[in-house]
């Protein structure tokens, strides 16, 4: 398969996650600024959503910028990731109604902490497939950002019933360490 026809799927994806998250949120029947005052969480979990899958999306140009060549197991990979990113509109929803409830927030982290396990199952899968100079085997093999990542969105889990805003922060901290690209990966992509 062409890397471009998995990318297009991979886009297409993405862009109606984002579409369903921003559709999923209701508009004030008043006409005041004092009737956004209970959108403001709603809005505030969208917004935070929206920066993730901007995140997802910005990588997973990056890794298919020096992708060579597609497989089964690739594509099995990308749908995985793109079956745990699909539930962020859901979560984002949850989170938006039921702001301070435990539950909502560790499902959400929940749904973070699989969408980066599948993450790294994705760029194992384009090593796997690839030769020993392919440039993410060894930004893949380092991945400090990612294990911590992935420690952080485990450990929200649990916090959420002890503290919400502590999950809450955690989730805000990731997505601010993540919103810069990997300065490696885009001088690799460069050199391609």
């Amino acid at each position: 398969m062409n890397k471009g026809r998995l990318e297009a799927f991979s886009d297409g994806v993405l862009a109606i996650i984002i579409t369903i998250m921003v559709l999923a949120m209701d508009t004030p029947e008043e006409v005041s600024l004092k009737a956004l005052y209970p959108v403001l969480p709603v809005f505030v979990s969208y917004l935070l959503s929206y920066i993730y899958v901007g995140i997802y999306w910005i990588n997973h140009h990056h890794i298919m910028q020096v992708t060579r060549r597609i497989n089964g197991e690739i594509l099995w990979a990308n749908l995985h990731l793109l079956f745990w990113l699909s539930l962020i509109p859901f979560t984002t929803a949850w989170v938006g109604k039921n702001h301070l409830a435990p539950i909502p927030i560790a499902f959400y982290g929940g749904v973070l902490l699989m969408s980066a396990i599948a993450f790294r199952i994705l760029e194992g899968a384009l090593i796997k497939s690839h030769d020993k100079s392919f440039p993410l085997r060894k930004l893949h093999r380092e991945g400090r950002k990612e294990k911590l990542s992935i420690f952080f969105y485990f450990i929200a889990i649990p916090l959420s019933f002890v503290s919400v805003w502590i999950c809450i922060a955690i989730y805000f901290a990731m997505a601010c360490w993540w919103v810069m690209p990997s300065k490696e990966l885009e001088r690799e992509v460069e050199e391609c």
